[in-house]
C-alpha cells in the first residue's frame, strides 16, 4: 500500500467530513429556528442526511467504490457513523468526567480518534474493494 494515495483518500474523506458537518448543523438549525424544542429531531434528521451525504461522496469521490449493492453499502456507512459516534460519546464522558480535559479540548482531541477510526472502517469495511480492483483515488 502506498502512502501518497492513502493520505489524499483521507484528505478526500477529510472534505466530505466538512461537508458531513454543515449539512448537519445546517439542518439542526432550521428545526431549532422553527422551533427550540425541535433540537432532537434537527439533531436526527441532520445524521441521517449527513450520512447519506457521505456515503454518496465517499463512494463516488474518495474510494470510487464499484459496490453494486448500495442498500448493503449504506446499511454499512450508518453502522460505521453509529459505531464512532457512540466512541466519541464515550470518550468524551471519560476525557471530560475523569481525565478533568476542558469541554473545549476533549471534542478536538476525539476527532484524532474517531476521524481516522471512520476512515479505515469504510475505506476496509464499506467501500472494501473486491479482488483484483484497486479504488485507491
Amino acid at each position: 500500500m502506498k502512502i501518497l494515495p492513502l493520505a489524499k483518500q483521507f484528505i478526500k474523506f477529510g472534505i466530505v467530513g466538512i461537508s458531513n458537518t454543515l449539512i448537519s448543523l445546517s439542518i439542526y438549525y432550521i428545526f431549532v429556528f422553527i422551533s427550540l424544542k425541535l433540537y432532537l429531531v434537527g439533531n436526527t434528521v441532520g445524521f441521517v442526511v449527513s450520512v447519506l451525504n457521505s456515503y454518496y461522496w465517499n463512494n463516488k469521490y474518495v474510494f470510487k467504490a464499484k459496490e453494486r449493492d448500495h442498500i448493503k453499502a449504506i446499511g454499512k456507512t450508518y453502522l460505521s457513523y453509529t459505531i464512532t459516534f457512540l466512541l466519541s460519546t464515550v470518550l468524551l464522558f471519560i476525557m471530560i468526567e475523569l481525565l478533568g480535559i476542558q469541554e473545549t479540548i476533549a471534542p478536538i482531541i476525539n476527532l484524532s480518534i474517531t476521524v481516522p477510526l471512520n476512515f479505515l472502517l469504510n475505506k476496509y469495511w464499506v467501500f472494501i474493494e473486491k479482488q483484483g480492483e484497486n479504488n485507491e483515488g
